[in-house]
């Protein structure tokens, strides 16, 4: 059998590929609830975290495969990638899964008028996960071409 050039890629890269895969069947997925809630409503509009879920599942998968370049390409170790792919993936995946809870509870159009107690947090912590997790996959591929 012959290789198909996905054995040459590090478990890192692969893990990140295939999550860019799942966000991106999730997002597929959503565009069918977003028709049914366009087809069904009077006003000819799917809720609004419907469709924002649809939008940002389709933005993150891409975002998701962009990463796996910089993981693929990063000097860094496959444990290093791993966790901060990892956190990138698992706060795209919080985000499209609280859209989609609102989407399916229909019970806001703004999920920060009347935010939870653990809203802010989790925003700081996204915010630091995010932009932390993927400096470190930059700095990586920036230190593998600069040796």
């Amino acid at each position: 059998m012959t290789s198909s050039g996905i054995d040459r890629l590090g478990l890192d890269t692969k893990f990140t590929l295939l999550a860019a895969g799942l966000i991106f069947i999730w997002a597929l997925a959503l565009g069918v609830w977003k028709y049914h809630g366009i087809a069904t409503s009077p006003q000819h509009q799917a809720h609004v975290y419907v469709d924002i879920a649809h939008r940002a599942a389709l933005m993150y998968a891409f975002a998701t495969a962009l990463i796996a370049i910089f993981v693929e390409f990063s000097a860094w170790s496959t444990a290093v990638n791993l966790i901060a792919a990892g956190v990138l993936v698992f706060f795209f995946v919080a985000a499209v899964g609280s859209y989609c809870l609102h989407g399916a509870m229909r019970d806001t159009d703004n999920q920060f008028a009347r935010p939870t107690p653990g809203t802010t947090p989790f925003m700081y912590a996204l915010i630091v996960g995010e932009i932390g997790a993927f400096a470190v996959l930059l700095a990586g591929f920036v230190r593998a071409w600069a040796v």
